[in-house]
């Protein structure tokens, strides 16, 4: 676990921390995105960690506190489960943000923070349930075993998540990736995984599990991943108010044809993913050849729901004349939700969440 198997086309958009995002059109080539293509976001180098030594604690508001080793894990607990799920970075599609107005010190993502991996492990849930779980608690943090350094101080990166979702059957604790041990730069020996929410609450390199009545302080939760209005900006941001992040928004982006790409008129595939959060059923992928003005309609038949933690791929037929088009495609979800048409809407200083309509303009000889 001490080599990194990673796929040379990647984007590298940090070599240290390691930040790598997977190219549009290799996302495109299969629904389960390979291991080697799978994308990369850390607050910290690598840690290396001697699975004969590691210990996972549980603590905090327990009967029993425990100390876990990767034996114990795998012996103690029903350790088959299997759960199909798309991670993403809140930072995705932050370019498009960023094109409205600058945004700093934040990695610019495009459409390459997401893949969809097969995950196998622990149900979190089990974990808890033996260590016993008290009346007052409320949430459940989770600690890493890298080092982020900010301000002179030295911590694991970190979050949370509510217990009810906690309980539920896809959180898992993960030792295994598309069929193979969990590589070391996606959290070996053990991360979190939590699906439907943004990727910073699948912790990696996982060290402590604490059952609390509140929410994480860890910088990451408390601080890092809020999201703010439009009218916010660095300076006149209040940290104590905001938004924590949590689950993932309805999202469709196109896959094809790609950005600014000249094509040849007439019958034309359009194709690309959808994706919600909350375990909702996608249920539209509307898509547009004139930026808008009119749309055809993809209707989307219901999943399994083993499946609905992972996108959806559509693809659909337009016929373009000669000329410049833009391509538009937005996803509705069983509540209902809809993605916003203009970046004004969900524009935030941090380019968090961003899930406008995703326009792709083409010229057609």
């Amino acid at each position: 676990m001490n080599q990194l198997n990673k796929d040379h086309a990647m984007i590298v958009r940090t070599q240290q921390p390691l930040n790598m995002g997977t190219p549009l059109h290799l996302l495109a080539a299969q629904r389960l995105t390979p291991t080697p293509l799978f994308f990369v976001r850390n607050h910290a180098p690598i840690p290396i960690i001697d699975p004969n030594t590691y210990r996972l604690t549980v603590d905090g508001l327990v009967d029993t506190a425990l100390s876990l080793s990767l034996n114990d894990l795998r012996t103690r607990f029903e350790s088959h489960r299997r759960v199909e799920a798309t991670l993403q970075c809140a930072g995705n599609r932050r370019t498009e943000l960023i094109a409205r107005a600058p945004i700093p010190d934040e990695l610019p993502w495009d459409t390459d923070a997401i893949g969809t991996a097969t995950w196998e492990g622990v149900r979190l849930r089990d974990v808890l349930e033996a260590a016993g779980i008290k009346d007052s608690a409320g949430h459940i943090a989770f600690v890493g075993l890298d080092q982020v350094v900010k301000q002179d101080k030295a911590f694991g990166f970190g979050g949370s998540i509510p217990l009810d979702k906690a309980l539920s059957d896809e959180v898992l604790l993960v030792h295994t990736m598309n069929g193979e041990p969990l590589p070391m730069e996606h959290g070996y020996p053990l991360r979190v995984l939590v699906p439907g929410y943004i990727g910073a609450r699948s912790v990696k390199w996982l060290s402590r599990i604490t059952i609390q009545a509140e929410p994480s302080d860890n910088y990451y939760q408390a601080h890092a991943y809020k999201l703010f209005p439009p009218s916010v900006d660095e300076r006149s941001v209040d940290w104590s108010g905001g938004v924590m992040l949590d689950h993932l928004n309805v999202n469709a982006v196109i896959f094809t044809p790609m950005h600014d790409e000249t094509l040849r008129a007439g019958k034309t595939r359009i194709s690309g993913y959808a994706l919600t959060g909350h375990g909702r059923q996608l249920t539209q992928v509307c898509v547009s050849a004139d930026g808008g003005a009119r749309w055809h309609t993809i209707t989307l038949e219901p999943r399994p729901a083993q499946e609905v933690w992972s996108w959806l791929f559509w693809e659909t037929d337009l016929d373009l004349p000669t000329g410049s088009h833009e391509i538009v495609a937005y996803a509705v979800d069983s509540a209902g939700d809809q993605q916003p048409s203009e970046v004004d809407a969900i524009w935030n200083f941090k380019g968090y969440m961003n899930n406008v309509w995703h326009r792709v303009p083409v010229q057609c000889t």
